[in-house]
């Protein structure tokens, strides 16, 4: 299961993506956590897992933005998988200075004191 790479939807975009790591299978109807690192899962089952973009996509928490935070994975245009989205790892966008050069990120300015 690690390494499978479907479609992810969420919203309008459509975006290939890897699951990285399988984090825990959970219950259903509890949520209490049945199994830590799975190797695989099987059909109904539910869990936490962390899926990888192969390209940056506008997604928030279900908490913060109920629209954003719902997904779907299809593969071979059959629907794999649904869930909503627990929490994201925003990373600093790139900064472009001319075509082909890559700006350095921003730094904060100090205080006075």
């Amino acid at each position: 299961m690690v390494g499978y790479t479907p479609i992810l939807t969420c919203h309008t975009e459509h975006v290939s993506c890897c699951f990285a790591e399988i984090i825990s299978k959970v219950d259903r109807r509890s949520g209490q956590e049945v199994e830590k690192e799975p190797k695989s899962l099987k059909n109904g089952e539910a869990a936490f897992v962390r899926l990888v973009p192969s390209k940056p996509i506008c997604v928030e928490s279900f908490e913060e933005n109920p629209q954003l935070g719902r997904f779907l994975i299809r593969d071979m245009q059959r629907t794999v998988a649904v869930g909503i989205i627990k929490c994201v790892n925003k990373k600093e966008p790139l900064r472009i200075r001319s075509p082909g050069k890559l700006a350095p990120p921003p730094t904060k300015p100090s205080k006075p004191q």
